[in-house]
């Protein structure tokens, strides 16, 4: 350590001795141990992360003030966490990263303290705040401060929520209530075989329940990713993970003040797409992937899709149409014919939600033949769900676009951004059919008694049911009623989308005064 009254250059030489222990960390063995497990250090992860050389480090020389339980006696420079920010393609990003190398990665004061600083600094400099977690959740050595620092932790996510993005990436554990600060922040990020996150552990689910399960099966990355829909992304291993975690930051603002950067387009804004009225039959009983739809019309076929392996009958992907960013949310079709049920409104909401507090348009792709029915959904409220998506959509002032393809029957045609709902631009394909319900539904209802009575009850129901779609189903029903403000060329869609979205670069929403809505939970 530097020694006082000696000169600069010996107290110089002293300070580069204690920064060269402080990035050494606890040694060679530990940082072998970290490499068994298959996982990266804390300080290697950041290298990935940021562009070569950005790295600035805040509080490396921080140390705890803890005693007992031995305490006093490790007091290893971080505190078990790296703060600091750096560049991702040449824009500010706030990172800070669990050192599990140290104390596991748990969280003390001085720990908490330094967390609560770097997301302090995010906010106030207005630039996304990246949290690389591995860490064996609270010092149980420091007690209920340890706690505490937790709850400060939640308190700035809350805050920073719709200012700034938050991205969680997962490289490790992840228990108890460490676990609520990646669940409020706006992306996650896992590692499959390496990182996991539950709020009680396997052996509590046994104890309590009896129930027998690993830690992967409790709370892994395709858990998460498929059924519990807590995880936007999972990778099998920290270099492509921490890749994408710069892509998706290539996609978004540095702050709810400025739009997502745009990039010049070498993709012609005016490229026709004749495989479009392929992809999409026009019968509407028939299946389609909406996937190869959305990469025909944006930016040389690239999207990044956002939950791909939850609710899979919606898609919710950023993308870029001439350069700009948009948030697209489509049906899709391969999947339980693209309804929407308690998952997919979730989804969706969630996704509308972070587009609208991050000013990035949004482009609605509907064949939706309606609300999944069935007892399991009404129970598990469907519509408190569903009407999370419907209270997303009317409260979002972004540019919106919806583009009908095929079928839109019902309240769920209503939900997913309908002109009544406020979207700015309605578009329709020539197979759109937009109603109530289907064709032979209605018909069903409307024409029960003389279906009933006719002779030959069959050809009765066919010729009936045409008769109610040539009268209120046919492709130019909505937009004689202002309902769809153009029926376009499917290969014109992109031209279509491209041009509306420059006229509504500018667009100004007037919202009411009030402290903030009520949503449905």
């Amino acid at each position: 350590m530097p020694v006082p009254g000696r000169g600069a250059g010996e107290r110089a030489a002293g300070l580069a001795a204690v920064r060269e222990r402080a990035l050494a960390g606890p040694g060679e063995g530990a940082t072998a141990a970290q490499h068994a497990r298959g996982k990266l250090t804390a300080r290697e992860r950041i290298a990935l992360l940021l562009d070569a050389g950005s790295f600035r480090e805040v509080e490396q020389l921080r140390r705890h003030r803890a005693t007992g339980f031995g305490l006093e006696d490790n007091r290893p420079y971080t505190d078990g966490v790296i703060t600091g920010w750096g560049a991702v393609e040449g824009r500010t990003v706030f990172v800070y990263a669990h050192d599990f190398r140290i104390f596991g990665g748990a969280l003390g004061e001085a720990h908490a303290t330094k967390i609560h600083k770097i997301m302090d600094m995010a906010l106030a400099a207005g630039a996304p705040l990246v949290s690389l977690n591995d860490g064996a959740g609270a010092r149980i050595q420091e007690g209920v401060s340890a706690l505490a620092g937790y709850g400060g932790i939640f308190r700035r996510n809350t805050r920073a929520s719709g200012v700034i993005p938050q991205i969680s990436v997962m490289l490790g554990p992840c228990a108890g209530g460490a676990a609520y600060s990646p669940a409020l922040s706006d992306f996650v990020f896992m590692v499959r075989g390496t990182s996991q996150m539950f709020i009680t552990g396997p052996d509590v689910v046994r104890a309590v329940t009896g129930e027998e399960i690993t830690q992967n099966g409790l709370g892994g990355a395709d858990v998460h990713a498929e059924t519990s829909g807590v995880c936007h992304f999972a990778y099998d291993d920290e270099e492509t993970c921490l890749a994408e975690v710069r892509y998706l930051l290539s996609l978004l603002p540095q702050n709810n003040r400025t739009g997502p950067p745009d990039v010049p387009c070498t993709d012609p804004p005016g490229r026709r797409s004749p495989a479009l009225a392929d992809l999409v039959p026009a019968d509407g009983s028939r299946p389609y992937d909406m996937g190869a739809v959305i990469g025909e019309i944006v930016d040389d076929g690239e999207y990044l899709e956002v939950h791909e392996r939850w609710a899979r009958n919606i898609i919710c992907a950023l993308a870029r149409l001439g350069g700009q960013v948009v948030g697209i949310v489509a049906n899709q079709p391969q999947t339980l014919a693209g309804v929407l049920d308690i998952t997919a409104s979730e989804k969706a909401a969630r996704f509308v939600q972070m587009c609208d507090a991050f000013s990035i348009p949004l482009v609605t792709l509907l064949d939706v033949p309606g609300f999944l029915p069935g007892v399991d959904q009404e129970h598990g409220g469907i519509i408190r769900h569903g009407a999370k998506l419907l209270y997303a959509y009317c409260n979002a002032t972004v540019p919106r676009i919806s583009l009908i393809l095929r079928k839109a029957y019902g309240g769920a045609y209503i939900v997913m951004d309908s002109q009544s709902t406020g979207a700015d631009l309605t578009f329709a394909w020539p197979t759109n059919e937009i109603a109530v319900m289907g064709a032979e539904g209605a018909a069903g209802v409307i024409f029960r008694r003389r279906i009933a009575a006719a002779e030959d009850p069959g050809a009765m129901r066919e010729r009936l049911v045409e008769e109610y779609r040539s009268a209120l189903m046919h492709p130019y029903y909505a937009a004689e009623r202002g309902l769809v403000d153009d029926v376009i060329d499917p290969a014109g869609t992109r031209e279509a989308l491209v041009a509306s979205l420059a006229m509504l670069r500018t667009k100004h929403a007037e919202t009411p005064s009030r402290k903030h809505g009520n949503p449905p939970q």
